[in-house]
């Protein structure tokens, strides 16, 4: 976060989301578990809690509201669309961009949303929240196969669309798989609101994952995501290499605000 901050010297502090903005998403029991922590202690593999993650947690999902309300870019950490309904994953706590999408319908007379996910990683949790649900669509696009090992070829319904990309994908196959399938299943959609799951984990230099996407290329899919809806916001999910996140972070500015 603190080289974000630096470069991007007009940031303001959202204020923290409300624990009944992350209910909406979140059962009781993984809230709880996130609140009360009062020492270090791992809730997976990847993903740590301690005494200062909850008010972190809020934080971003605050964050990830007010671009919401505001057609803006949350950049917030920790990220967000693994966390599952019931428990946390994969880095994330509470799933920020899905918490957004709910907060949107509830208190700000949105009826549709449509996400948009180009983390290099299938977004599982917002899937998972978002299921069965005719009001809300989930486009991803990623690598595959992958962590986390979900959003193959054959997983889709009516409302979920995922776009599994070979390893070694670019510029050419995102802005290509973006003409062919994204903009016809979110124009068909007709979202009142547009929130990108905006993840920089698919840039050549990223130590996680093995796509090729450039700085031009993510100016592009956000260029492309500005034009899906009448409303878009976008929220910081992953993006790993320190050295080009600054640089990936300010050519989606660019590309949102074309």
């Amino acid at each position: 976060m603190t080289v974000l901050l630096r470069r991007f010297a007009d940031w303001r502090q959202a204020q923290p989301a409300r624990a009944d903005d992350i209910r909406r998403c979140h059962d009781a029991a993984h809230v709880e578990r996130v609140a009360s922590a009062d020492a270090p202690a791992w809730l997976d593999g990847d993903t740590i809690v301690s005494e200062t993650s909850y008010e972190a947690a809020l934080l971003a999902a605050g964050a990830a509201i007010q671009a919401a309300r505001s057609s803006g870019f949350a950049v917030a950490r920790p990220p967000g669309h693994h966390a599952l309904p019931h428990r946390a994953m994969g880095f994330c706590l509470f799933n920020n961009v899905a918490i957004a999408a709910r907060f949107a319908q509830a208190e700000l007379g949105v009826q549709r949303v449509a996400i948009v996910d180009w983390d290099v990683h299938h977004g599982n949790g917002t899937q998972a929240i978002f299921a069965g649900d005719a009001s809300v669509l989930y486009v991803s696009l990623h690598q595959w196969p992958f962590y986390p090992g979900t959003g193959g070829p054959d997983d889709q319904d009516e409302t979920t669309v995922n776009v599994p990309l070979p390893a070694g994908s670019g510029d050419d196959e995102y802005t290509a798989t973006f003409s062919r399938v994204v903009e016809p299943a979110v124009g068909g959609f007709d979202p009142d609101l547009v929130l990108v799951s905006a993840g920089f984990d698919a840039h050549g230099e990223d130590p996680l994952a093995d796509m090729r996407v450039t700085v031009d290329g993510f100016r592009e899919l956000a260029r492309r995501s500005a034009a899906l809806g009448p409303r878009v916001g976008a929220v910081l999910e992953g993006g790993y290499n320190l050295r080009t996140l600054p640089d990936l972070v300010e050519a989606a500015l660019e590309g949102f605000a074309a």
